[in-house]
């Protein structure tokens, strides 16, 4: 249990801690990042500290949707549903185009099953590593939660073949899979010649040594990592697979690439806490998270829930959903704060 509890929390911690790094610098080049910001990466969103966006907020709920129905697809898509529901009411200051009409269709009435959009965004794949925990010995449920927690929110197949990405990794690294085995697991996972060839690039790269920038400008990536699931999972990937048990350099290295850093920063978190634990995390960026309601604190003791014996004693772990709405409130605030200073030279 002691072991499981800390590959929760690596993915949970994890994830928090990629997306709070990686928030101040969302949209902008690999160049612009250079030149406003000097030195290692660190907390920076207010005051020297981090905050997190939909990115780990999805995460969780999905985590919630888990402990309350850990056994049924169907009953776990329709809380997420409902958890989404009411996250969009909360006035939340990020969140992707197709899951902001996926949210919308759930208040008009669609069912769960018919509320997703076609879209190849990075929804699923950025809240999937922790169903990939869940389910590490159970292919079957693996692939059957993370289908219904895609098509809730998206219908294309590449996010699908993206979020099963993510979950298949982290998987492979509960279980100790090698990296060669990994590989083959993630290329079989579509026919899609699109993935199959990013898939071959990814395999090229790391027989290569090449960098993670490197690994990005042969994906056309020069300004940065974008939205596009197809473009973000392979470059975490990279990552990881390029730094395996050194979340530092894993984080940094796809950071540096620029672009959608919240996003991309908040998977290879959620894979390298999954790689080397919580533990592994270093700790002056977990200390630097200033959040709440969604604590360090929340975030362990939800971990804690997921690692419960037995199964039937698991229970969601109550949110203090009025702080939520005066969270986001400051939130945003501190957004508009960084949009206005990007407008200065």
């Amino acid at each position: 249990m002691k072991h499981e509890c800390e590959t929760f929390q690596g993915v949970l911690l994890g994830t928090a801690v990629g997306d709070a790094l990686g928030l101040p610098a969302e949209g902008m080049s690999p160049e612009r990042i250079r030149k406003r910001w000097r030195g290692e990466w660190r907390m920076r969103f207010v005051f020297g500290r981090g905050m997190v966006s939909d990115d780990t907020e999805h995460t969780l709920m999905v985590a919630q949707a888990l402990l309350a129905h850990p056994e049924d697809a169907a009953a776990f898509q329709r809380s997420l549903a409902w958890k989404l529901r009411w996250w969009l009411l909360g006035l939340p200051a990020g969140v992707g185009l197709g899951t902001a009409r996926a949210c919308l269709k759930l208040w008009l009435g669609f069912p769960p099953h018919r509320s997703g959009v076609r879209s190849a965004g990075n929804g699923p794949a950025m809240r999937s590593a922790i169903i990939g925990v869940e389910f590490a010995g159970d292919p079957v449920r693996r692939r059957a939660f993370v289908t219904a927690c895609t098509r809730l929110t998206h219908t294309d197949p590449r996010a699908e073949t993206a979020a099963l990405a993510v979950a298949e990794f982290v998987a492979g690294c509960v279980n100790g899979k090698t990296t060669e085995t990994l590989l083959q697991t993630l290329r079989k996972l579509s026919e899609d010649a699109e993935w199959m060839q990013a898939m071959d690039a990814l395999h090229s790269a790391l027989r290569d040594g090449r960098s993670g920038r490197d690994f990005a400008l042969s994906l056309g990536l020069a300004r940065g990592v974008t939205g596009y699931a197809y473009h973000t999972v392979p470059v975490a990937l990279h990552a990881c697979l390029r730094h395996p048990g050194d979340f530092r350099a894993a984080l940094t290295a796809a950071l540096d690439c620029g672009g959608d850093t919240d996003t991309v920063g908040a998977i290879v978190g959620a894979l390298a806490g999954a790689q080397g634990g919580a533990s592994a995390i270093p700790r002056e960026w977990v200390e630097g998270l200033c959040e709440w309601p969604r604590s360090v604190r929340f975030m362990r003791e939800v971990s804690r829930q997921m690692t419960e014996e037995p199964p039937a004693s698991r229970r969601p772990v109550p949110l203090f959903w009025p702080g939520v709405l005066l969270r986001n409130v400051c939130f945003l605030l501190v957004v508009l704060l960084h949009g206005f200073r990007r407008l200065l030279p």
